[in-house]
Formats: structure tokens, sequence, C-alpha cells
């Protein structure tokens, strides 16, 4: 199989082809190497890699699978770990020069189970510094690039793990979402990201105690975000907040006929950029050709959704970065350094406020969930922002209208704030310039499975993304 064929194989079918021993983790691993060597100065995902050390581990893999006793579900697979959560003995930077020699002392419970399961970490991916930005550059790592059009963002904060998927570079990833940071760069990527419900994988102390945090997959196809979900999802007991009991998502799914399925372009008052709309509304014809029922329907949010995520996010993310202004300003770049200061100016009753306010929301979400299996709507109103936009300073308009910079071109934090309710971030197409758009499918609170049943009905309609060479992205081609 050529070099870039395996790259882009989905990782249940390398699984699958390590079992039956017609390839090899060393075969994957060496073609993995190959082409991040050839595509990495162009896109710049990984901070950190450790190509030599993962191909010693693929070889080990592949004298387990001879003997057929792989370590695990994951046994061989090349992985890109987001350059947030630790791994012992291994640098962690979270983007940010105060951390450039950082080397982590423990492993992060994720990270435990993707290890122990035999996914091999060959590279550690971008992250914008301490994840607090919809695109992904750092004084430390530099600037990120989208892989279908270099001019532009792979999304943030999880951008370095988009961009790796799309360029073939990582068989799965691990992302982080706060305010959406699987799902941007997911839908600016044209990859998938999974956004669990709050609880159900585990987080590091004391982010578990936050409900908009979550840890997910990201993949090029349902199927792979399926089996990293499987190896990440279930109780620990060093995590309170997590879940009992564990819950394992099916392979296979029956179809969505006579589904009922609530579709928002806007959710009331999101700008939405033609393309975006054209795509949403052409992925919403696959779902009505597969026998489901689809309707528009008001949802009624206003702008003051987007106000109360943000100052939820100021007053206790912005506040925990504002430790750092005192001992290391000079050392930041200028939007976590903007961000912490709106951190510092935040106060308790906007912080009340973002409660009620999300209580408001559900009122409407759950009663419409209630009817209806899934809400589809855009996952970003604009496809992507250039890849140096700085949302301390720049501005984003979208039909000729400012939105904020820092989340207003994207729809992802309402469903930040419904934290129970899980969402899937899918491809839809692509804006005349290449850049990937996405859509959201939210399900009911807790219910999976409702997700992946549409997702995959709705990838097996269009067929995977990234299977033929036409559906892949030119690197180093298009600058």
């Amino acid at each position: 199989m050529a070099h870039e064929e395996l790259c882009y194989l989905p990782a249940v079918e390398m699984l699958r082809c390590f079992r039956e021993r017609t390839l090899s983790p060393v075969e994957v691993m060496e073609a993995v190497v190959g082409r991040s060597e050839e595509v990495e100065p162009h896109i710049n995902a990984f901070s950190h890699t450790f190509f030599e050390a993962a191909l010693e581990q693929a070889r080990a893999a592949e004298t387990r699978y001879r003997k057929d006793s792989p370590l695990g579900p994951l046994d061989g697979l090349p992985i890109g770990i987001k350059d947030e959560t630790p791994v012992s003995g291994m640098p962690c930077t979270n983007g940010s020069l105060i951390m450039k020699d950082y080397i982590a002392r423990e492993t992060s419970v994720n990270n435990q189970r993707i290890l122990a399961a035999g996914g091999i970490m060959h590279a550690r991916t971008t992250t914008p510094e301490f994840s607090c930005s919809g695109v992904t550059w750092s004084k430390l790592h530099g600037i990120t690039r989208n892989p279908w059009n270099p001019a532009f963002t792979s999304g943030g904060s999880s951008g370095g793990a988009s961009a790796s998927l799309a360029a073939g570079t990582s068989a799965v990833a691990t992302g982080s979402d706060i305010g959406g940071s699987i799902r941007i760069p997911a839908s600016a990527g044209g990859v998938v990201g999974f956004k669990p419900p709050y609880g159900r994988n585990p987080e590091d102390v004391p982010f578990n105690l936050d409900f908009y945090c979550h840890t997910g997959p990201m993949a090029r196809c349902v199927s792979d975000a399926i089996l990293l979900q499987n190896v990440l999802c279930g109780p620990h007991p060093s995590d309170i907040a997590t879940l009992k009991p564990r819950l394992v998502l099916p392979r296979e799914y029956g179809d969505i006929r006579n589904w009922k399925i609530a579709y928002s372009i806007d959710l009331g008052f999101y700008e939405v950029e033609p393309q975006v709309r054209e795509n949403t509304l052409a992925a919403l014809d696959v779902f009505r050709e597969l026998g489901a029922i689809v309707e528009e329907v008001e949802i009624n949010w206003s702008e003051s959704v987007l106000e109360a995520g943000m100052n939820y996010l100021q007053h206790l993310f912005g506040c925990e970065l504002g430790r750092n202004l005192d001992e290391h300003d000079a050392l930041l770049t200028s939007y976590a350094r903007d961000f912490a200061l709106k951190g510092r100016q935040s106060g308790n009753d906007l912080f009340w406020d973002s409660y009620a306010t999300a209580g408001q929301m559900y009122r409407r979400i759950g009663a419409l969930l209630d009817q209806y299996h899934l809400l589809v709507c855009p996952t970003n109103n604009l496809a992507a922002v250039p890849a140096d936009h700085d949302q301390s300073r720049d501005t984003v308009l979208i039909n000729g209208k400012p939105v904020n910079p820092m989340l207003g071109w994207v729809m992802t934090l309402p469903f930040n704030m419904l934290s129970r309710c899980p969402v899937i971030s899918l491809p839809s197409g692509r804006r005349s310039d290449n850049v990937p758009t996405g859509i959201q499918l939210v399900a009911p609170t807790y219910e999976d499975a409702t997700a992946f049943q549409a997702a995959m009905a709705y990838e097996s309609a269009i067929g995977k993304w990234y299977i033929h060479p036409e559906n892949r992205p030119e690197v180093g081609k298009t600058e």
C-alpha cells in the first residue's frame, strides 16, 4: 500500500489489518513519520515529536500481534495527544513560554487509558497558549495552519489535532472543549470531533468540576471517533464527576428512517456566512434522503447567550490565567494577557447570571429535544478566520457585521453551557477557497448513541471523507 494511503487508512482498518497480519504497526508508523516530515513545515501541527521512540513502540506492537496478544484496543496506532494534558516524563507546554521547559511528573487519566490500550504518542499536537483561543498560534510554537488552505486557521484550541488528522499525520487524536475547542477545529479542518456530555470522560482536577470542560476524541471518520471514545470514557476514582456505569458505544447502528430532526441555521442570533448556510442546508438534505423528517425550528436565543457564556469563561478561566500576569506578563501572548485582564475585571453577579441564562436556554432546548431526536446547526458560522488571527485586537466581520472576535464566529459555546448534551461535529462541505465547513448534531442529554447513530448514517450516505485522494488536502501545493 502506498505511503499516503497508509496514512489515511481509517484507524479501525489499521487495527483489522494488524490483527490479520496483512499490515504492520511499523509500516504505518514509518509512513506517518515520513508524511509528518513532508507536511510539518507547511502546517506546524506538532509541538514535539517522538519518532524514534514511536518506531520502537511500533516494533513491540508488531511482536505482540504476531503472538495474537495485542496490548489493547489501540495497540500500534499513532495518536496525536494535545500538548495540554500531561504524560509523565514528557514535555507539556500548554503552548506557553512560561512552561517551555516543563516536564510532567504524572499522567492524566485520559492519557493513561490511551497508553494502556496500546496507543503510541508519536507527537504532541499544538494548542494556543493555555488553550484560550479559537485559533492555534503561540509565541512558543508559532502558527498552526489549515492543511486545506494555509492562510486560514485549523481552529483552536485543538488546532494541532485537527491539522494533523487532515494532513494524515495521526490516526486519531485527543482534544478538549471548554468553549468549542474540539468542534471548532473539527469544522475548520474537515474532521470529526465529539464533545461528550459532562462527566462521561474523566478530567484532571480541578477542571473536572467545571461543567463547561470536556475531553474527547477527534478523528477522520465516525467509527474512529467511537474507537477512541470507548477508550476514554468511564468513571475513575480520581474524578468525582465521572458517570457510572461506563458507556460503551456500539460500532454499528440502524437507520434513521422516520427520525424527527430539528434544525436552526442561526440559533436565533448568530450571523452565518452564505456558504456555511448553503452547506448546512445541503447536509440536511442528506438526512431527508435517509428518510428522516427534517424541520426548521425557532430557537429564539439572543446575543445575551454568548455574553453569558463569555462571562462564565472570563470569570473562571480568565481568573485562573490572571495568576500569571504579575510574574510573567512579558511572556504571555496578547490574547492570553487580554483574557486574563478580562478575568480580573469579571464580577460575581455576571457569573451568577451565566447560570441563570443556561437554565433559561435549556427550557427551550429541553422541550425541543423531547419532541425531536436531534438538533442540527452549523459548527462555525464563519468557516475559519486567518491563521494569525488575534482575538485581542482583530475584527471579525460576517455579512458585513462585527461579531465577538473570540467566539462570535463559532456556534459552539451554547452547548458547553448545556454541557450534558452530547454534540458531534461533522464535515458539511468546503467553502470556495477550500476551507471546510461543519455541522453540529446535538442530542438529548446523555444520549451519546443517538448522536453517533445519526453521524454514522450521514457518513455512510456521503462516504468517508478521506478515503479518496481527491478528498484530501494538497498540503504544500496550495500556497
